[in-house]
């Protein structure tokens, strides 16, 4: 039987604020374990995608704190023991002390970073 943790996980990704450990499950989905110890809008970062909001749905749990997300029509946020459907066209709002548990399809989840990872790079190297 698949399984994963956070110390488990084969994949890691870190940056100030944000701290994510990432496995991909056959079947084509990713088990995200996520954490947050700064308050970001993340909207700039989906620019380039259509709408420029995240084009992957997301099925999570918030273990601690809370996360939001921005659609165009309205804000939804999810607190600690709430489980949650993030359906595509949104931008997420993480906030300080914030964790999740979130699961995506492999996929749509890899186009949407592609975006992410190149303006994030694109933002680090005007710094």
């Amino acid at each position: 039987m698949p399984r994963a943790s956070k110390q488990s996980a084969s994949h890691t990704e870190a940056m100030e604020g944000f701290e994510g450990h990432y496995e991909n499950f056959d079947g084509g989905y990713t088990v995200g374990f996520e954490s947050y110890s700064a308050d970001a809008d993340m909207a700039p970062v989906f620019q380039g995608l259509p709408d420029d909001r995240c084009q992957c749905a997301h099925w999570g749990y918030v273990l601690k704190g809370k996360i939001g997300f921005r659609y165009a029509d309205r804000e939804e946020t999810y607190e600690a023991g709430d489980a949650y459907y993030a359906p595509p066209g949104h931008t997420p709002i993480l906030y300080n002390g914030g964790e999740v548990i979130e699961f995506s399809p492999t996929d749509e989840l890899n186009n949407t970073m592609e975006v992410v990872t190149k303006n994030m790079e694109a933002t680090a190297a005007s710094q």
